[in-house]
């Protein structure tokens, strides 16, 4: 019998109890066809399968293979599934692997790897680890298929999320690699906070990539994972760092599966949130973030890298896509309960944050406000593209004379500290008074 809270080497001599071929540990088993979960109940009735289904029969893209017996004995819960979409992941599939084996967490954990159609060694790598991983007392579920293009990221992690069956899910990027005590110090917070996605700290890899995300990631303050949902950084615990309960994911629903150039992760994010759910950031590093231009966060970029005007284009069309999510967001979440605001830049971004907005938002804007006296001079803001007959006009003032809430256009942690300090001269408040947008 397993003993609950302790994962031994002599669990994987233990005999389970029988299982179909479809929901054994070990080898690999199909994509799977059913929903994570349509229920908008609350999650304590959700009803989100926690075991992949039978094989799909008559699917020449499917693969199965000789399932294993559970190395969990009868009775004994799976705590912790460690969710590994995987894609072309071989030059860091051994690393990442080897940091879920040296995990200090003493509960039962498992494994959930989803092979999207990997053309490189990526599969057999995971084959290996298998044994390793097993022989720690974690139980390994594989699956994947080999179809001519790979269906995605969201794809791919639910599908690892559908055939897992731990209580609580520990995402992990393949390229990434995780501290010891990862699993662990997730698992204790996400037991105190049972609706919030638990974040960590991270280290980028290299060092000194990226590095004003990276202080963006450490750094923001308890209050501001929550007020800072709005900015072109996106969510902010960042996807690889995400550990939650598979009843609130179930309850969130799933990643979208639109393919190359969705942000799925921060679409569910903003589902999250719309839904009450809590944001809560581990403050120790728990991950090592590599950066790369392979990346799955760089998809909707890469395309902007390429020469092709038609690629250039869908690239241009992706990026455009992620700023009307973000401003529909605002909206829904910031704008509805303000009569009238004012935007923090009168340049380029200030006036697009303006024309974007729906023609209930774009009246409450009161002015703009900037530093730039070349901007202030001008007076106003004519809004050309207006298909009233008086075309509107925005005052555009100085930071000081303008009068708040602020929806704040300028990125931060680019000005020297310049603009962080005008700031701090209104004395207000984050989350009342202002919302970074930026």
């Amino acid at each position: 019998m397993c003993v609950q809270g302790v994962r031994k080497r002599e669990m994987s001599e233990e005999v389970g109890a029988s299982r179909s071929p479809s929901s054994a540990a070990g080898g690999q088993v199909p994509f799977l066809h059913e929903e994570l979960c349509d229920c908008d109940s609350v999650p304590a009735k959700c009803k989100c399968p926690a075991a992949p289904s039978s094989p799909v029969p008559d699917n020449p893209q499917l693969q199965s293979r000789a399932s294993l017996d559970s190395i969990i004995g009868e009775g004994c819960r799976i705590q912790v599934s460690v969710i590994l979409p995987v894609h072309n992941s071989e030059c860091w599939l051994d690393e990442c692997l080897k940091s879920v084996v040296e995990q200090d967490f003493e509960g039962t954990m498992e494994l959930s790897a989803f092979n999207d159609a990997s053309k490189d060694n990526s599969i057999n790598i995971i084959e290996k680890w298998k044994l390793k991983l097993e022989d720690v007392g974690i139980r390994v579920v594989i699956g994947g298929h080999d179809s001519p293009q790979p269906q995605g990221v969201g794809f791919a992690k639910n599908q690892a999320v559908i055939q897992s069956s731990g209580t609580y899910l520990c995402f992990l990027d393949s390229d990434d690699v995780m501290m010891p005590q990862r699993v662990r110090l997730q698992y204790e917070a996400a037991i105190q906070h049972s609706n919030s996605i638990i974040g960590c700290q991270v280290r980028r890899e290299p060092l000194d990539s990226t590095e004003r995300y990276t202080r963006w990631i450490n750094n923001l303050t308890p209050g501001q994972l929550l007020t800072q949902v709005f900015t072109s950084h996106g969510p902010t615990v960042i996807m690889p760092t995400w550990f939650c309960s598979r009843e609130w994911f179930c309850h969130v629903g799933k990643f979208d599966e639109g393919g190359k150039g969705v942000p799925e992760d921060l679409l569910f994010f903003y589902d999250h949130i719309r839904k009450g759910g809590g944001v809560f950031r581990v403050d120790q590093c728990l991950l090592q973030y590599r950066y790369h231009p392979q990346a799955a966060t760089h998809s909707v970029l890469e395309i902007l890298w390429k020469s092709s005007p038609l690629e250039l284009a869908d690239g241009e069309e992706e990026m455009e896509t992620i700023w009307n999510h973000r401003v529909r967001f605002l909206e829904d979440r910031a704008l509805k309960h303000w009569t009238s605001f004012t935007i923090w830049n009168a340049g380029k971004q200030g006036r697009k944050l303006y024309r974007s907005l729906s023609p209930a938002n774009q009246k409450k804007v009161a002015a703009f406000c900037d530093v730039d006296e070349n901007k202030i001079a001008k007076g106003f803001y004519t809004y050309q593209e207006s298909k009233e007959r008086r075309k509107p006009q925005i005052p555009i003032q100085h930071f000081k004379d303008a009068t708040p809430p602020f929806i704040i256009c300028v990125k931060l942690d680019l000005t020297g500290g310049g603009f962080e300090e005008n700031l701090a001269t209104l004395d207000l408040k984050e989350g009342l008074d202002y919302y970074h947008f930026n």
